[in-house]
């Protein structure tokens, strides 16, 4: 991971912490080309009753109606938090490239259980156990603190 990667990732948190402000899950993700534009960033949006409303869902989205199968394998998503098993899918399903991610779905879920926070309703697996071919890279130990602060107040708030 290179500083420019973690300037991304600053700003994944930064969208985690305005899903938090919002209501919704602490999650953020950036949507960046192979030549280091960024095309689209969203943050998570599940206060209103649809859990599925994850921001790199909405990048999957975005990236099979904007792009061609070529820019999408050279494309790098960056996010606050490791791609949940239905993210990682999506991620597939358009031929996404590259994943960047700020903090661990192991570190989430440390996280949670430290406080009796609600856990995911499903498995916590790794993105290399549903993209095996796929190259990875995370956490970044630089922004754990900030997003355990993150993780921890939407947990509270939601018990």
């Amino acid at each position: 991971m290179n500083q420019t990667d973690h300037t991304y990732l600053v700003r994944c948190v930064d969208l985690a912490e305005a899903a938090v402000n919002t209501g919704n899950a602490p999650f953020g993700s950036l949507l960046v080309s192979g030549d280091g534009a960024v095309l689209f960033e969203d943050h998570n949006r599940i206060a209103g009753g649809d859990d599925t409303l994850h921001p790199e869902i909405e990048i999957a989205r975005w990236a099979a109606a904007h792009m061609t199968r070529d820019e999408r394998a050279r494309a790098v998503v960056y996010t606050s938090g490791e791609h949940c098993p239905m993210c990682s899918a999506a991620h597939a399903w358009v031929g996404l490239g590259k994943i960047v991610y700020a903090g661990s779905s192991e570190q989430l879920t440390a996280w949670l259980t430290e406080i009796g926070g609600p856990l995911p309703p499903v498995n916590v697996l790794p993105i290399g156990a549903i993209l095996p071919g796929t190259e990875v890279e995370g956490p970044d130990p630089a922004l754990a603190e900030r997003l355990k602060t993150l993780h921890q107040r939407w947990a509270r708030a939601h018990r």
